[in-house]
């Protein structure tokens, strides 16, 4: 039997979801937005990371104690064919250089990896339609919504990216709880379907679930509640 998407077609179609989506990881963000994008409804999703299920990977991230040793990739195939009917593509690599078209999900737990698909994938390549950078650090996460061909968006972005060895003021990327990887999927999955229906998401949303506060930036305003 294949799902049936008429609860949500007021929302959003699925021939509106027909464009390629790739996603750089498959761990504490990327594992539940993978989820979050296939029940929505994406039928082209494309997930890399080279990496292989730790017990540390299981309180934070989609997996089970019978994945442990797997790649992540592998592992999230399995678990999404199961909950969703659907097989996306999987690579056992980190994303490589090169065009990616379509939406591009950063989801990666290091600054030298986001910088690095930044530059090598995303950075005024005409293909890419939309770049989400998604952060995260303990209860606190950050979503950075990008037109990857606007020099204004480019330079503003880049303004974004430090080293690893500079403390973010708002995360900590070794830190993560479960629920918070929920809701930073959640809004990762608002925001493609908003580009979906030809909306244009914040530049910047930040949640803090400690304050339980919700905040957005525009390309030329201040936060706001």
């Amino acid at each position: 039997m294949t799902a049936e998407y008429w609860r949500q077609e007021e929302l959003v179609r699925l021939d509106q979801l027909q464009f390629p989506v790739t996603l750089a990881g498959a761990g504490g963000i990327g594992s539940p937005v993978a989820l979050a994008l296939a029940k929505l409804g994406c039928g082209d999703l494309t997930v890399h990371d080279p990496d292989v299920v730790e017990p540390h990977n299981l309180p934070n991230q989609l997996y089970g104690p019978a994945d442990l040793g797997r790649p992540k990739v592998e592992a999230l195939g399995d678990i999404l064919e199961r909950l969703t009917g659907r097989r996306l593509r999987t690579h056992v690599q980190r994303l490589p250089s090169g065009e990616h078209p379509g939406v591009v999900v950063a989801a990666v737990d290091s600054m030298a990896a986001r910088s690095r698909i930044w530059v090598e994938s995303v950075r005024m390549q005409p293909a890419v339609r939309l770049f989400i950078d998604a952060r995260m650090g303990g209860e606190v996460g950050r979503i950075l919504t990008v037109n990857a061909s606007d020099p204004d968006d480019v330079e503003r972005y880049e303004s974004t990216l430090h080293g690893d060895d500079e403390a973010d003021p708002e995360l900590c990327f070794q830190q993560a709880v479960g629920y918070s990887t929920l809701v930073i999927a959640g809004l990762v999955a608002a925001v493609v379907r908003r580009f979906a229906v030809g909306g244009q998401a914040p530049f910047e949303t930040v949640v803090d679930l400690a304050t339980l506060t919700l905040l957005t930036r525009s390309p030329e305003g201040a936060l706001r509640g």
